[in-house]
């Protein structure tokens, strides 16, 4: 049976009962980042989400494949996560989505290196936006919802 990280590691995907701070062991994610509205059809968002599954789910299948990855298991391709944030902005803007940061992640087993990463972006023909996270904080409201603060230079 296939690893799953989210049944694996239920204190860090299932909704608590009451706000709380998780603290996430280091870990690697698959990472891109952008600006600009998340509903736009084709838009920033939409492809570098395409692009980061793609990427996650040639390093899942790669064990189908003549490139073998040394400690390589089974797994299930986690949930995406994601940063959301506006400059200059106090709260949400919902009315100006265009004006959205992000960064969206998907956790990588450990037997993932930055070899296997670059690896597996030139395969699926796309360099732009990546790059590898290690140990994000979590917090995970009543509602399952999970936020992650993100830090910026100004």
């Amino acid at each position: 049976m296939a690893f799953d990280f989210k049944k694996e590691y239920k204190e860090y995907y299932m909704p608590m009962n009451k706000p709380e701070i998780v603290n996430i062991p280091e870990a690697n994610y698959i990472a891109v980042r952008g600006k600009g509205d998340p509903n736009e059809v084709g838009g920033a968002y939409q492809q570098a989400i395409s692009v980061l599954y793609a990427v996650a789910y040639t390093l899942k299948m790669s064990y189908k494949t003549d490139y073998k990855i040394d400690g390589f298991f089974e797994y299930v391709v986690p949930p995406l996560e994601g940063f959301w944030w506006q400059d200059d902005t106090e709260g949400v803007n919902y009315t100006d989505k265009s004006s959205f940061n992000w960064i969206s992640v998907i956790r990588l087993p450990d037997f993932v290196t930055i070899v296997q990463f670059d690896n597996m972006k030139n395969v699926a023909r796309f360099s732009g936006f990546f790059f590898l996270l290690h140990n994000p904080s979590v917090f995970v409201n009543s509602a399952g919802q999970r936020h992650h603060p993100v830090y910026s230079s100004t």
